[in-house]
């Protein structure tokens, strides 16, 4: 079936009259240049909007409904909070059940030798929270110098002063003064796009530790403070890191004395088919940021954990100087605590995690058998419950398309109107997919038979 959006009358209206929203070409969006769709319902993998329109949602929103749509046991867990305590704060010692078991049901599942969880609303927040704490850490330890952070080119870390800063794409830059002075880049572990074809893994990871170990030179050890990455670039490309990365990567780290930040948001909670993406590359962090399957996005909330090591020096601080100057009016809010409570407990219920190991392998090598040999795809890649799709000008001289081709974006948009929603992503021609955790195989077939209907309609093929 083919879904074409129908005007939403008087919402649609309000909608473009009212509404600024995120990440939008907002003078197309205001003129009615773009489509709109007001979304409704929800249930497993598929989500419904005001026109009727039933699609299956191979992106999970925006990577985060884990557990997927219509979840009872989520919203009456919301709903039995509300009733019960809508709000108190967390300042001064103060919690509710559901923040307290909540952070010792984070901790049950991190690392062992993570010591404590602080909640916040976004991953955006949660990051900013690391910066701040990393910042205290060497003022307490007598080294103000060591503050800068550095970060990889393609990741995503949020899109505040900071977090836009630690974004590696210049989308989140252009016309916003960013980067700030604090925040350095390196290379992207991006196999794929590697600028000299002739290296192996192997070599292009000696050659991404080289280029970290020249850069932490140039600045200067006694300068840099953290490292931040995500076990698998998300935002940037969907792209898993080549054998060996992170192995190559935590021992320069350590020589040099900067804390590690994994930024968990998007592989945190089951989506890698493993608790933690840290579990899944042996990563060692001293801090994880944790945020969308923390609550399957039902409300919400977000996590910096911090490690044994650093947590002692913060107690270092306070006993030193007072109370930690750090908090927001929602920290640890406790509807978002219940839904975090309740969905935990239904990802481990559901099999979930299991089940991201098994049907997304099943994806990916669907996608691969069926669009693996077009001449127009590059690269079928994923990890779990992620996979994306690049597309090529010519798979053989792997020349890429111009940006202004928006060629990604177009079959994605054909995809939509056939009831399926993956993601564009920015800066690149990749056709990506996050389904929710709960995707059957039955699914799985469908994301592929109509991902590969609009490339080869696209192309013509």
């Amino acid at each position: 079936m083919t879904y074409e959006p129908l005007p939403n009358d008087v919402l649609d209206r309000w909608d473009r009259d009212h509404f600024m929203h995120p990440s939008t070409h907002l003078a197309e969006h205001a003129r009615g240049d773009s489509p709109n769709r007001i979304m409704t319902g929800g249930e497993g993998a598929y989500i419904e909007d005001r026109d009727g329109n039933r699609l299956l949602d191979a992106f999970a929103g925006l990577y985060c409904v884990n557990v997927g749509y219509g979840r009872r046991e989520i919203a009456d867990a919301i709903a039995e909070q509300a009733r019960e305590l809508a709000y108190y704060h967390a300042y001064v010692g103060h919690g509710t059940e559901a923040s307290v078991t909540l952070a010792r049901m984070v901790l049950e599942r991190a690392p062992v030798h993570m010591s404590k969880v602080y909640f916040g609303l976004s991953g955006s927040d949660a990051n900013e929270t690391n910066i701040k704490l990393i910042w205290y850490y060497n003022n307490i330890l007598g080294r103000p110098e060591k503050k800068k952070i550095i970060s990889r080119w393609r990741g995503y870390h949020g899109s505040g002063l900071m977090t836009g800063s630690l974004t590696g794409l210049k989308l989140f830059h252009a016309k916003f003064d960013l980067p700030m002075a604090q925040v350095v880049h390196t290379e992207a572990p991006y196999f794929y796009i590697r600028a000299d074809v002739t290296m192996d893994e192997a070599a292009f990871v000696a050659d991404c530790a080289a280029k970290l170990e020249a850069l932490i030179e140039q600045e200067g050890a006694d300068t840099i403070a953290g490292f931040i990455g995500e076990p698998i670039l998300g935002t940037g490309g969907l792209v898993p890191p080549p054998f060996g990365y992170w192995d190559a990567i935590q021992p320069i780290l350590k020589k040099h004395d900067i804390l590690l930040i994994a930024d968990e948001v998007v592989t945190g909670f089951g989506r890698l088919g493993s608790t933690f993406g840290s579990d899944h590359y042996g990563i060692e962090p001293d801090f994880m940021t944790i945020a969308k399957g923390l609550t399957s996005a039902y409300a919400p909330l977000s996590g910096s954990i911090v490690s044994d090591r650093v947590w002692r020096v913060l107690e270092q601080g306070t006993d030193e100087n007072g109370p930690l100057g750090h908090g927001w009016t929602y920290s640890a809010h406790p509807i978002g605590a219940a839904a975090g409570v309740a969905n935990l407990k239904l990802i481990d219920a559901l099999g979930l995690q299991e089940n991201a190991r098994k049907v997304g392998a099943f994806l990916k090598s669907s996608l691969a058998e069926a669009l693996g040999d077009h001449p127009h795809v590059g690269e079928i890649r994923g990890e779990g419950m992620l996979c994306a799709v690049e597309l090529v000008l010519d798979r053989q001289k792997r020349d890429f398309f111009a940006p202004d081709q928006k060629v990604g974006a177009s079959i994605v948009t054909s995809m939509a109107r056939h009831g399926v929603i993956a993601r564009a992503m920015p800066e690149s021609d990749v056709i990506g997919f996050a389904p929710p955790l709960c995707l059957t195989e039955a699914d799985a077939t469908r994301i592929v038979d109509v991902t590969r209907r609009a490339v080869h309609d696209f192309f013509d093929t």
